[in-house]
């Protein structure tokens, strides 16, 4: 959480645009009246009843700044931090804001914290930047509370103290500091320095949300969307997604354009969802870029328009981007094919644990595509992306354990290994635990149990496990013997190409009765047709 930006000049109470009360003031500017200079300055700064000058306002601010008049040194502080009629100059502000900040006047002390705890214009320093922000904080100034609710909360220039966080949010949120009363809201979401309470935690974002705080109306937004702690309503959540879109609030426009896109409680709108997508983009969000890659590229197929939007994202480090550049990489869509730039971004997204890019480097390094053939590292990405419970990498990893040249030969492991993926419905490790029950490898044999995982692979379209079971039940092995079931699988393999499948249905054929013949064949017309 970012502190609360120091603040612009005051605004004055004073009526504008009194040629007379410019008359009477410059009169006693001129006198060396120090009020008058300072109220000269505010009339010049913000051109009211004269031509705007910032110029004039630094003469006549500077004069009553000399005189020591606080609020004047405060403005020209101001003036300087902001480059409004001098260079921007953060020292020279650091030296107004001291002076008014000496004198106990709290807006100054405010942002005099605000240059320390940022190191702008003096050297950064939390423990006097915590100084300043107290002393205005003791005055009531709210946002000095909470920067000192934020400095306890995140241990800057004190030792981190969830208490006195809540209890300096809680001073600047009964003032009905937006931002403190967002803080607030977070520290009951999650419990810290408080029991956790997230009704109270809604509530609280709800009062910032309703003063127009961005994250506020975002967090409140994501409530509605979910369902979580409030009732879950769709036409909510889009309303105050862009409340906080329209002030340039990037993930609630990519959130907006999440819900346009699939339809979410609003008609489906693609073209609604890349105008948000294009905003949220413009300001850096990496998902948004992300997905407006993938528009790019499956969409509008192109491709160097999707290699573009992918590389924004993935040079701020986001994994999805960083695997989709690899693959046009590794293609040559919108670019050269290039292996090892291919490689270079697999290993990024993959060290961030993307799953299919762990999956991909270790195809890669198994078969020496973009690196030289390593199967001891092709293993260890296997198994990290196993670990994700990725069944075709729990596959892989079974059958490089299963190779007596294999980094880690170890038939046991490869069995746990490919159970772990059938059981995600993985058709290659299951035909590979049918095979191990047939023969008996590292199991029992038993025919039953290797009838039953080929048959859960060929109803998948696995060509070998259909053949295996058309063998099983021409023989009665695993099941009882059924000529008309062995022929449907046989004819099945057949299509598929398997050697030796065309030989075996013929055998089986041969040993059915006309009758039956035709009966099956009738079924695998009808399957055909």
């Amino acid at each position: 959480m970012p502190l609360a930006a120091p603040r612009s000049t005051a605004a004055h109470s004073t009526a504008a645009h009194y040629t007379a009360d410019y008359l009477r003031l410059k009169g006693l500017a001129e006198k060396g009246n120090a009020n008058a200079q300072h109220s000269l300055g505010f009339m010049y700064f913000n051109g009211q009843g004269i031509e705007q000058s910032y110029a004039q306002a630094l003469h006549w601010y500077g004069l009553a700044a000399a005189q020591g008049l606080e609020h004047a040194q405060y403005n020209l502080g101001v003036m300087c931090q902001k480059g409004q009629g001098v260079p921007q100059d953060f020292a020279q502000a650091a030296h107004w804001y001291q002076q008014a900040a000496e004198q106990g006047y709290a807006a100054a002390q405010y942002n005099l914290g605000w240059l320390y705890a940022k190191g702008q214009g003096l050297a950064q320093d939390s423990g006097l930047a915590m100084l300043w922000f107290s002393r205005a904080a003791e005055q009531g100034d709210a946002g000095a509370q909470n920067n000192l609710g934020m400095m306890y909360d995140n241990g800057k220039g004190v030792p981190q103290d969830f208490v006195q966080a809540i209890a300096w949010y809680r001073k600047a949120a009964e003032q009905g500091y937006a931002r403190a009363q967002f803080n607030l809201g977070l520290r009951y979401d999650n419990g810290q320095g408080v029991r956790q309470d997230r009704q109270q935690a809604t509530a609280w974002m709800r009062k910032a949300a309703e003063q127009g705080y961005a994250p506020a109306q975002f967090n409140l937004a994501l409530r509605y969307e979910n369902g979580d702690v409030l009732p879950q309503d769709s036409r909510q959540a889009i309303a105050w997604y862009r409340r906080a879109a329209e002030q340039g609030h990037a993930s609630s426009q990519f959130n907006l354009g999440l819900i346009y896109d699939n339809g979410q409680g609003v008609p489906c709108d693609k073209q609604a969802a890349l105008e948000w997508y294009v905003k949220a983009a413009g300001l850096g969000h990496a998902a948004a870029q992300h997905n407006l890659g993938l528009h790019h590229e499956h969409g509008a197929h192109d491709y160097a328009q999707a290699q573009a939007f992918y590389r924004q994202a993935a040079e701020q480090g986001f994994p999805a981007a960083q695997y989709q550049l690899g693959l046009l990489y590794e293609h040559g869509q919108g670019m050269p094919a290039d292996a090892q730039e291919a490689i270079f971004w697999y290993r990024k997204a993959a060290d961030q644990g993307h799953v299919r890019a762990q999956f991909d480097l270790g195809l890669r390094y198994e078969h020496g595509q973009g690196v030289p053939p390593d199967l001891s590292l092709a293993l260890e990405w296997y198994r990290r992306a196993a670990e994700h419970d990725y069944a075709p990498a729990q596959y892989m990893q079974g059958v490089l354990h299963d190779r007596d040249d294999g980094p880690a030969p170890d038939s046991q492991q490869a069995c746990a290994c490919y159970c772990r993926a059938a059981a995600q419905g993985h058709s290659l490790a299951q035909f590979a635990l049918g095979l191990r029950h047939d023969n008996g490898q590292d199991v029992p044999q038993d025919y039953a149990a290797a009838w039953d995982w080929y048959a859960l692979a060929a109803r998948q379209g696995h060509a070998r496990a259909q053949f295996n079971l058309g063998l099983m039940a021409a023989s009665g092995q695993g099941s009882p013997l059924d000529l008309q079931q062995a022929y449907i699988w046989l004819s099945m393999a057949v299509a598929a190409g398997v050697a030796g499948a065309e030989k075996s249905l013929r055998q089986t054929a041969a040993r059915m009765r006309e009758t039956d013949l035709a009966r099956v064949r009738e079924q695998l017309a009808a399957i055909a047709g």
